[in-house]
């Protein structure tokens, strides 16, 4: 009895532990359809930089039915989205240099997978940022909260 007592607090104390972990890294799941398997994602402002995983689980290429995944304030989504689409496919539908955005990703199709990593020194807890895909078109119905905790 005394070691299933011991085995309950040291699986309790492992749960608790784990479930306090920060969330520093994200896994996404795209395809042939305008969606992100997830609309919100929240990152521990303690993590020093956050990994985002990008799989297409569909068929059709980069060029007909790409997705990729920006980061920016709210505010400045649809002034990007629409910036990105003169950008182009090779430059992953994202305006160069512009520094409203705040990390992107490289368009991927159907079968392909992507990562990115980028710091949190600048994001601000309580500020509004949204993720985005920028692909033309996709970026209104395609997008998510990001939060940060403090």
């Amino acid at each position: 009895m005394k070691f299933f007592l011991n085995l309950l607090v040291a699986v309790s104390v492992f749960s608790f532990a784990h479930a306090t972990q920060a969330a520093c890294s994200f896994d996404l799941e795209v395809g042939d359809y305008l969606k992100f398997s997830s609309t919100d994602m929240t990152a521990e402002k303690s993590c020093e930089s956050v990994t985002v995983n990008l799989i297409h689980s569909g068929k059709l290429p980069a060029k007909i039915m790409g997705h990729n995944w920006v980061l920016a304030k709210t505010a400045d989504v649809q002034a990007l989205a629409t910036a990105g689409m003169s950008a182009g496919l090779a430059a992953s539908y994202v305006p160069a240099g512009d520094d409203r955005v705040l990390a992107y990703s490289a368009v991927i199709g159907g079968g392909e997978k992507t990562s990115l990593t980028f710091s949190t020194e600048s994001l601000v807890s309580g500020e509004a940022y949204t993720f985005f895909c920028s692909f033309p078109g996709h970026s209104y119905s395609m997008r998510g909260v990001f939060n940060v905790a403090s």
